[in-house]
């Protein structure tokens, strides 16, 4: 016969396992166990919560913070519709100060939503991110996105707070197709294709049209002549410019051969006003013999005159003997 099983024995043994789980507890976990202090908040997102499960990490730069404690459906009888609020925990102690001490505490509701509009102003939303491609997986990423305005849907929710959310990268991008595809939607598609149906005609009728087809005769012989023309160009060039040539050189050679000769005549014409400057002074010392009005004095000073007519061209040719060939230029 069997002995009877006694309960004190079995509460005993209960109460005895559960004390050696709590000393466990507290002495391989350093008392943290019971000792971490725990901020809660909620957040309702728009975005599909497939793949987010109960203990998924709350990460902050990378970091783990906290962890989603509660998943659950809303649903609004005014608005119809279902919200989704997602209760997360973060870890006071993974955030510290300058010199490593924990924040101060929040014991009233009002210290509780200046710390949460702090880390609103500074740019801080959740956003549903992946784990792994692998395993579908999400996880929270509580981070800076301060070109994202802060959205409240105003709701309550176990008195908790609410942190703001934003659309995944992936709404985000299905929001701008959909944009996009509203947009051309709106335009009017087929006004343009009769539109661009009728231009079309148009042009396949210009360009079967007789004087589309006179143009193409024209614009070929103008072709045609444009190319002789080119050929007698091409032909008849070289022997102008050799001819050309031949003459700039006889040109060269013909003003070196006047240089000498110009500069004999400066020469000459530089003694012939020296004799006239000998005869004038003479007829000064000779003035009672030979009146200031007298034809010799009248010669002699047409003369000079001729003499330094002569004198400026020979200048000129000197610094300009092309104008012998071509002129002088005004």
């Amino acid at each position: 016969m069997s002995k009877p099983i006694n309960p004190v024995a079995i509460g005993g043994f209960t109460v005895g396992a559960l004390a050696l789980l709590l000393i466990a507890v507290f002495v391989f976990g350093g008392g943290r166990f019971l000792r971490s202090d725990k901020v809660r908040f909620v957040i309702f997102f728009e975005s599909s919560l497939n793949g987010l499960e109960i203990g998924a990490p709350v990460k902050m730069q990378g970091v783990k913070v906290g962890e989603v404690t509660d998943i659950v459906l809303q649903f609004d009888p005014k608005a119809d519709k279902i919200y989704k609020p997602v209760v997360i925990e973060i870890d006071r102690d993974t955030l510290t100060g300058p010199e490593g001490a924990s924040f101060p505490r929040a014991v009233t509701r009002k210290e509780r939503e200046e710390n949460r509009d702090r880390l609103v102003a500074a740019g801080f939303r959740a956003r549903l991110e992946m784990q792994s491609l692998l395993t579908g997986l999400l996880f929270i990423d509580f981070d800076v996105h301060p070109d994202k305005p802060p959205v409240f849907t105003g709701l309550e929710y176990r008195e908790l707070l609410e942190v703001p959310a934003i659309p995944t990268t992936a709404d985000e991008l299905r929001n701008t197709a959909e944009e996009v595809a509203k947009k051309i939607n709106e335009l009017p598609l087929e006004d343009i294709v009769q539109d661009l149906s009728a231009s079309l005609r148009e042009i396949k009728t210009f360009l079967s049209s007789e004087e589309m087809k006179k143009s193409t005769v024209a614009l070929a012989h103008t072709l045609e002549e444009t190319e002789t023309m080119i050929k007698t160009l091409n032909r008849d060039l070289g022997p102008l410019l050799v001819n050309t040539n031949n003459a700039m050189v006889n040109t060269g050679a013909l003003i070196k051969d006047l240089q000498p000769i110009i500069a004999n005549t400066d020469k000459t014409l530089m003694a012939a006003t020296a004799a006239l400057d000998r005869t004038q002074d003479s007829m000064t010392k000779l003035g009672g013999a030979v009146g200031p009005e007298s034809a010799l004095q009248e010669t002699l000073e047409a003369l000079r005159e001729t003499a330094r007519s002569v004198r400026n061209l020979t200048d000129y040719l000197e610094r300009h003997p092309e104008a012998v060939l071509s002129g002088k230029q005004d």
